[in-house]
């Protein structure tokens, strides 16, 4: 059991840090797998003598660790956390992180907007004034 506890510490999923020169932080993350098994029954002998104990047991037992990468979190000054996969469909994962930013690009194309709207009526506003000044001049 001491030998299952080393194993299932937190440093086998999620791996020491590395950092790179540039600021950006690379943590490995891998999948463990734990399996056991055990088994036995009795059966009983086909020729036993009447005063002979026959006790008479099999049994078995086995178990098994698999440790596979996952892919690589990224935390990067620049590009902000990724999760880059090992294996799997890159387009798909490419696409479902890159959903933040194109939200992000939408809000301030919104904003830009309405703050363009804004100054428009701001605008207005001060060509209708200056026509009043004009008038009254």
């Amino acid at each position: 059991m001491a030998s299952i506890k080393e194993m299932v510490d937190v440093n086998t999923i999620v791996g020491d840090p590395v950092e790179t020169p540039d600021g950006t932080v690379i943590i490995p993350i891998s999948r463990v797998t734990f399996g056991f098994a055990a088994g036995g029954g009795d059966y009983e002998p086909e020729e036993v003598e009447s005063n002979e104990v026959v006790q008479s047991f099999g049994g078995g037992s086995g178990a098994g660790v698999s440790v596979k990468p996952v892919g690589f979190l990224v935390c990067s000054p620049v590009n902000g956390v990724r999760f880059m996969p090992v294996d799997g469909d890159l387009l798909l994962d490419r696409v479902i992180d890159m959903v933040p930013k194109v939200l992000n690009k939408l809000q301030e194309m919104i904003q830009d907007k309405e703050e363009d709207k804004q100054l428009d009526a701001l605008a207005e506003t001060a060509e209708t004034q200056y026509k009043h000044q004009e008038q009254r001049v």
